[in-house]
Formats: C-alpha cells, structure tokens, sequence
C-alpha cells in the first residue's frame, strides 16, 4: 500500500511541475523540469519500472499537448519531433542516476542535479553530431573538431539546464519531504 501512495503522489508531482512548467512565457532555452523529474523518479519511487515510466509518460503527455496545440496553430512549438525516441531513451537512462541516490539529503540531491545535466549534455550533443549531419547537429563535421564544435553549440542550454534541474529538484524533493513527513501534516492539520 505505501509503495502504490509513493507512485501516485510521485505522479501528481510529475504531472503538477510539468504543466506549471509549460505556463511559464518566455522562460530560457533549456529550463525544463524533465532532468529533475528523471532524478527524482530514480530516487524516490521504490519500483525501478514505474521509476523509469513515469517520467517519460509525463514527457509524452506534454509532447502530445504540444504537438495537438501545434497542429491547432497555437503554438509554434512542435510537439513530436524526428529522432525524439532517442530523447524518452536518454530521460529513462537519467533515472539510473536517481538510483544512485540512497539517501535523499541536500548533497545527494545536489550531486545529482549537477550530474545528470552534465551527462545529458555529453550524450545528447554526441548522438545529435553522430547522427544526423545536415539535418541535425547543424551539420558539423565528423571529426574531432565537428563533435567539439557540436559541445560548442550546445554549451549555452548546458548553464539553464544545471539551474533549472536544482531548482525542480528542490521543488520535487521539497514537495514529497513535506508530504510525507508526518510532523509537517499534523503541524497543519
């Protein structure tokens, strides 16, 4: 019974800071709570197949909103995109990193909010140089110099990412610390 509490309000979590994430105008390129809710999946939530799914079905749904909104003209942001799979792929890799964290506590969670962005970053700027020349990666070469110029272009979403990851993280974390602590219910019951 707690574990099945656990995954619904991991879900509620996941859902709420993903859509309060989309209301955001103008917010950053890269400044999304997907790395943080990978992180937070892998760390909390007992079951490691609910861990991993989660996330990414969160992602889906706000593709899915997305690209509906797109087609309807309302948005210019297109919700599914050519090689996206790759992108699900790599955010269940990232709640490997949750599952690292055995003890929820603020270096823990700290460590991992830096080092999930990092290894996002490395890995998807080496898939999208790897990948698609000329239609991707903005057709670097493939050579050594062409991934290191691919890094060079990615390295401006590599700052937001960082910050916005601790800060979902502290939301994320925070929030489930709050509902679950039965010192804090009983204080505001």
């Amino acid at each position: 019974m707690k574990s099945k509490r656990s995954i619904l309000i991991s879900l509620i979590l996941l859902v709420v800071v993903a859509a309060i994430y989309r209301i955001f105008p103008g917010r950053p390129a890269g400044f999304a709570p997907q790395i943080a809710m990978a992180l937070f999946a892998g760390a909390v939530i007992k079951d490691k197949k609910w861990a991993v799914i989660l996330p990414i079905l969160s992602m889906f749904l706000s593709d899915l909103l997305y690209h509906i909104l797109y087609k309807a003209g309302l948005t210019d942001m297109v919700g599914f995109y050519e090689g996206q799979w790759q992108n699900y792929l790599l955010f269940g890799v990232l709640v490997l990193i949750g599952f690292l964290i055995k003890k929820i506590n603020l270096l823990s969670i700290l460590t991992g909010s830096i080092a999930a962005p990092l290894v996002y970053f490395i890995t998807s700027n080496f898939i999208v140089w790897a990948g698609w020349q000329g239609t991707r990666g903005f057709g670097r070469p493939m050579t050594w110099e062409g991934l290191m110029m691919c890094y060079a272009d990615g390295l401006p979403f590599l700052y937001t990412s960082i910050v916005a990851t601790i800060v979902f993280s502290a939301v994320l974390f925070g929030a489930y610390y709050f509902m679950n602590n039965k010192s804090f219910r009983l204080k505001t019951a």
